[in-house]
């Protein structure tokens, strides 16, 4: 009989989703949101345990709608996942490239229900 370690590894549900809602200065350029929704799209490669990533423009609907223009979900495999994601430094130099456009920004980590 032969026993290999590391052969199966089984799934481990996905434990933390983090929302980031951007709202846009004034002014902001069509060119400089694509290149804020480029730039944040590409930190899914670069941070650990991130299984799933998304994001949206906001749909103007109604006025209560009008409070921020995108919306980006980051699904995590662990909480430990997205603690890390806060401190990564492709992270930062995202922030530091990209907030001079920004208006206001909402961060929220949720739990996901099993």
């Amino acid at each position: 009989m032969l026993v290999i370690y590391g052969a199966y590894v089984p799934h481990k549900a996905a434990e933390t989703q983090r929302v980031v809602c951007i709202k846009f200065k004034a002014g902001t350029t069509p060119e400089d949101i694509e290149k804020h929704m480029r730039d944040f799209a590409s930190l899914k490669n670069n941070v650990k345990d991130v299984v799933a990533y998304s994001a949206g423009r906001v749909e103007k609907n109604n006025e209560a709608d009008g409070q921020f223009d995108v919306i980006h979900y980051l699904t995590f495999r662990t909480k430990e996942g997205a603690q890390q994601y806060v401190a990564n430094a492709d992270r930062k130099a995202f922030i530091k490239g990209n907030e001079a456009n920004w208006d206001k920004v909402l961060e929220l980590n949720s739990s996901i229900e099993k």
